[in-house]
């Protein structure tokens, strides 16, 4: 395990990313985050150095893994001037795993080969779980000599992962994947909500689903969540309608209209307005079932 690993943004996904990669050998050389003390926690906990500065990152690591929350955030830690990871930055490896822009990854990707440097985007459909266990599926878009420089340490993170081709196919198929998922999410908080109105077993209609076309994975991870209320954050309401957000743009785009999208979209903006963005999508439930707060 030669190379030596970065990261920036180091909240639950990244830290188990960077916990992973440790257990697999490799020395975490580096991690950064926009909250010091989580990077002061970590770096302590896996034998590594909190940073001040992006460039510190970028000098003490060949390989930079950066998870963040937006575009705002990428251009923030990628600027053309100031401290940014770009400095300094030939022949670094930049794996970029946060949601965000077809565009911005290629906008990134120019920016980092002016400099010298490489870039591949590498987004994620699994969980906090999945991802120190080193099971995460991976979308990986960019050239793909450059994924085949990383693939090694991609391996040790992912169960299964799939080159997906140019720098931004990677994040269209994430937000497909995400627009479909959050559709879903939404579809069955309304069916299990009209089902206690009506006042039917809960438990026996998960069943059913289970075993017909209402079948689907979040059936799995959120119908019961939905049922007692748990709501503990994996995937935040606000991300899931900043990621309805991306591929609803991409249908304007290609002059196509997904009223199931902007639907979806508007149920989980009206959750932030109500002040619950920050729990788990699986939150949507609170505003279908009668007397809940969003009801």
């Amino acid at each position: 395990m030669s190379e030596k690993i970065g990261f920036v943004g180091v909240g639950r996904m990244g830290a188990n990313m960077a916990r992973r990669l440790k257990s697999c050998g490799y020395e975490i050389s580096a991690l950064y985050d926009v909250r010091p003390e989580s990077a002061k926690e970590l770096a302590a906990e896996i034998d590594s150095k909190a940073c001040s500065e992006l460039s510190e990152v970028t000098a003490s690591s060949d390989v930079i893994i950066t998870v963040v929350t937006d575009d705002k955030a990428m251009f923030t830690i990628f600027s053309d001037s100031g401290d940014s990871l770009l400095t300094k930055s030939d022949g670094k490896v930049f794996i970029n795993c946060a949601t965000i822009t077809p565009e911005t990854h290629v906008q990134i990707e120019a920016q980092a080969k002016s400099a010298g440097a490489y870039t591949l985007e590498a987004c994620m459909a699994s969980s906090i779980p999945q991802a120190l266990e080193g099971t995460l599926y991976l979308m990986c878009g960019g050239e793909e000599s450059v994924f085949k420089k990383v693939e090694p340490i991609l391996e040790k993170l992912s169960g299964k992962m799939r080159y997906i081709g140019k720098s931004g196919s990677a994040a269209q198929v994430k937000a497909l994947v995400n627009m479909v998922m959050n559709i879903n999410t939404a579809g069955l908080a309304e069916g299990l909500g009209l089902g206690e109105a009506l006042g039917l077993d809960l438990g026996v209609l998960q069943e059913v689903f289970s075993e017909t076309g209402a079948n689907s994975r979040v059936l799995v991870t959120d119908g019961e969540d939905m049922q007692k209320r748990d709501h503990d954050c994996y995937f935040s309401a606000e991300h899931a309608a900043k990621d309805s957000g991306i591929a609803l743009n991409l249908g304007v785009q290609q002059g196509l209209k997904l009223p199931l999208a902007a639907a979806t979209k508007a149920q989980y903006d009206r959750m932030v307005e109500l002040g619950l963005g920050d729990l788990d999508k699986s939150g949507i439930a609170e505003l279908t079932f009668k007397g809940r707060k969003g009801s």
